[in-house]
């Protein structure tokens, strides 16, 4: 089983993200799960959500304690809440930033996690740019896919499609395949580092 767990604001779309991500692995053939845990917390409140993908019917209720990828949406998030708690040894990390880890004080993770998993993708900017508005969730579903390779581009841009209506889905689609890109080319450009 594939566990992740989204951490962002309310009003960001941390909750949706989620249940775009399992209609996605869903139209995939996999069993998923998505909810979220939030209270009556207001717009900005920090807000987590949950998925679980595997090949298997999905039994288990409980939060994800223990994910195997982490998606950051709103990075101030990080000397706020414990993004990290639980994060499998060989996990994935997602934040939306446009600086570095080493910009983010987040060099640590290096030394727990394997370097290629760790990615940071300026989706705000992204979703800006596609369609004017700040909402990074469906251009780290894009970027996701291209991190872990749980779902593919195409699948969560169906998805994507089916959740938002018209052009604002057609929007969001670019976006995600915008990050799916930055991803691609950053994890290039690191291998490539390494390989020097």
């Amino acid at each position: 089983m594939f566990q992740v767990r989204i951490h962002g604001r309310g009003g960001q779309g941390v909750v949706t993200a989620a249940e775009i991500l399992s209609v996605a692995a869903f139209d995939e053939g996999r069993q998923a799960q998505a909810f979220p845990s939030f209270g009556s917390e207001r717009t900005g409140a920090p807000v987590v959500s949950f998925c679980r993908i595997d090949d298997r019917e999905i039994r288990t209720r409980e939060p994800v304690m223990a994910p195997d990828a982490v998606i950051v949406q709103d990075v101030t998030l990080i000397n706020q809440v414990d993004l990290f708690s639980g994060l499998s040894p060989v996990g994935y990390v997602l934040i939306n930033t446009s600086r570095s880890f080493e910009e983010l004080g987040l060099t640590d993770l290096f030394a727990r996690h394997p370097r290629e998993h760790l990615v940071t993708c300026p989706a705000t900017e992204l979703a800006l740019a596609a369609f004017g508005r700040p909402l990074p969730n469906a251009a780290l579903l894009g970027a996701f896919a291209a991190l872990t390779g749980q779902v593919s581009l195409s699948a969560v841009q169906i998805a994507i499609r089916d959740h938002f209506a018209g052009a604002v889905g057609e929007r969001n689609a670019e976006a995600a395949a915008a990050a799916s890109d930055a991803v691609t080319r950053s994890r290039e450009e690191a291998r490539r580092a390494a390989a020097n």
